[in-house]
């Protein structure tokens, strides 16, 4: 599976798999488990680990607190198993879970937030374009609602990247039959919103985890939403 490769220093960090032990994933195109403990591991002190700081962005970004996210939607590896090709995206709007397949039986699982846009569309796509730091252009139907974005609106240029932009970190464009769906995968800050349904925006995830999913999914990868 192809990767684009942060920056970020990290190369390795900790996940979980269905019962909780941890196992130790290297950011690699051969991504595999390295070992796994045999005592359950305390998932506090890892998952602190995985949503720290990370002060090389473009923009910095804060420690995740994790008093603030339900335990079950942050990130771990899971057994997943399924007839799509390793690479491929699955999100799943029900749950509110994203999975990315891996080749082994398990899947990297990240929780989503959805809003308005990310039920309007389900199928399967591809990723169209990735963008770090993308500039966020408010949709008409939006601006009809809030006036007070008008300022951000396409003739205006958008939002341009930074800590407050709706897009977050990273942003995943979702492209079928040549067409851009206006749907997309992208990061927030208000982190606080996953596993929950909110009032706009397609498919958000923590900062964290959306830098974690864009170095890791090729451009033109499969998607499947449903």
């Amino acid at each position: 599976m192809n990767v684009d490769r942060e920056t970020d220093l990290d190369r390795r960090q900790f996940v979980f798999n269905t019962t909780g032990t941890a196992a130790l994933l290297a950011l690699t195109p051969a991504a595999a488990l390295a070992g796994t403990a045999t005592e359950k591991a305390s998932p506090n002190s890892a998952y602190a680990w995985l949503y720290k700081a990370k002060p090389r962005e473009r923009f910095p970004l804060p420690a995740i607190d994790l008093k603030r996210v339900e335990e079950e939607f942050l990130r771990r590896r899971v057994l997943y198993h399924t007839t799509e090709r390793p690479g491929t995206v699955v999100v799943d709007t029900k749950e509110k879970f994203l999975y990315l397949v891996l080749n082994d039986g398990t899947a990297i699982r990240y929780g989503v937030g959805l809003g308005r846009q990310g039920y309007s569309w389900t199928g399967r796509a591809t990723i169209g374009w990735k963008q770090r730091w993308p500039t966020w252009t408010p949709p008409d139907e939006m601006v009809k609602r809030q006036p007070n974005l008008r300022k951000w609106s396409a003739g205006n240029g958008g939002m341009p990247p930074g800590p407050k932009n709706p897009l977050g970190a990273r942003a995943l464009y979702i492209i079928k039959d040549g067409k851009d769906t206006l749907y997309r995968i992208h990061g927030t800050p208000e982190y606080w919103t996953i596993g929950k349904s909110v009032s706009s925006g397609c498919v958000r995830m923590i900062n964290q985890d959306v830098v974690d999913l864009y170095s890791r999914v090729r451009r033109k990868a499969e998607i499947v939403v449903a």
